[in-house]
């Protein structure tokens, strides 16, 4: 079964993962640019990596666009995104991405990256400042969130190889 593995990624996180898998799973790794152009009828399995955006994961249109004409391939999603794996709020994030009936097509997993200010666009360092600023001013802050705002005020790497583990059992044998 051929796999192609798809990312989205903006700082790196994303396609480090990418490949990790697309390598594990004997598959090609695209870059969401190249894999528009392509045929993907041939495949067997099909991959899709985004970021963590606002809730949702960057470039997901474009994938769910496509899955009615991907009957019968596995089709899995992967979204990475800077908070530790055990965190509550991400199970809630990704069931939002999917109807139910899309649910049942896809398996979705989440892989834990971080932060790279250094690589990331001015206009998404000034929303982080922003959401971290209105973080800091909240009164009765939680602990979890004084935790967040440490985190994230400063470029991080969480990611881990381990984490692709799921998404290669469900893609089953290279």
């Amino acid at each position: 079964m051929k796999t192609v593995v798809i990312y989205n990624s903006q700082t790196g996180f994303t396609r480090r993962y990418a490949q990790w898998i697309a390598e594990a799973a004997g598959g090609v790794c695209l870059e969401l640019s190249e894999a528009k152009r392509r045929d993907l009828s041939d495949c067997g399995a099909i991959v899709f990596g985004g970021w963590a955006r606002a809730g949702g994961i960057a470039g997901l249109g474009w994938f769910k666009a496509r899955m009615g004409q991907w009957e019968g391939k596995k089709l899995i999603v992967f979204c990475v995104g800077g908070s530790p794996m055990d965190s509550p709020d991400i199970e809630p994030a990704l069931n939002r991405c999917f109807t139910e009936a899309e649910r049942r097509k896809v398996d979705v997993f989440y892989c834990p990256g971080g932060f790279n200010y250094e690589k990331m666009p001015l206009a998404s360092k000034l929303m982080m400042k922003l959401f971290i600023k209105t973080l800091k001013a909240r009164k009765n802050q939680t602990e979890a969130e004084r935790e967040m705002v440490k985190m994230i005020s400063s470029s991080y790497d969480i990611s881990d190889k381990k984490y692709i583990e799921p998404i290669l059992s469900r893609l089953g044998p290279a």
